[in-house]
């Protein structure tokens, strides 16, 4: 398995992986376990490669298995959720500080194919993900729809997310979690 940071050749296997547990085309069947809701284009991914090299990607032989993205709340707010998300942020406070723009990130969505679940690239893609991002911010925050339990246990009880609010936004309600990013993944303290 090898992780990196993606580059422009890789959208499109990114995006096949997307659209393949992405809410609106995923098989109904596949839907139980796990699925993103938002969805992406070429053009979307390009930016957030070239403005935050905020895509991560895990490929094994040849083809991407999996993703994280993750950028800053500029990249992120010109989509509702994330603009609701920010005009909330100075309401919540880890590690002793107000979160902001400037002292957080959004992660997220992440996703991972079925072929490779439950092998460790989760905690693997992560880490590798929070390792990048540690540069530039102390804290993550992402959000999980309550209708995706897989999502929600993976991320606590596998990554060590706290949930730090529960909110409503657009008719769906969900979690809003954080991690301190200079903890390696399984070294919290």
């Amino acid at each position: 398995m090898k992780y990196k940071i993606a580059e422009i050749d890789d959208i499109d296997d990114t995006l096949k992986l997307h659209y393949r547990y992405q809410v609106d085309s995923i098989n109904e069947e596949d839907k139980k376990d796990g699925f993103v809701t938002t969805p992406f284009t070429h053009d979307q991914l390009q930016a957030l490669i070239e403005q935050e090299q905020g895509l991560f990607i895990a490929k094994k032989d040849g083809e991407v298995v999996a993703y994280v993205m993750a950028a800053s709340w500029q990249f992120w707010s010109r989509w509702p959720m994330f603009a609701y998300m920010i005009e909330h942020l100075g309401e919540l406070e880890y590690l002793g500080q107000k979160l902001s723009v400037e002292n957080s990130y959004q992660y997220g969505p992440i996703c991972i194919d079925k072929s490779v679940r439950g092998s460790g690239v989760l905690e693997q893609i992560f880490d590798f993900a929070r390792e990048q991002m540690a540069k530039r911010y102390p804290i993550l925050v992402t959000f999980i729809n309550k209708i995706n339990p897989r999502s929600y246990n993976a991320h606590t009880k596998k990554l060590g997310l706290e949930v730090i609010r529960e909110f409503e936004f657009n008719n769906n309600e969900y979690y809003e979690l954080v991690y301190d990013t200079s903890c390696k993944l399984g070294v919290k303290e």
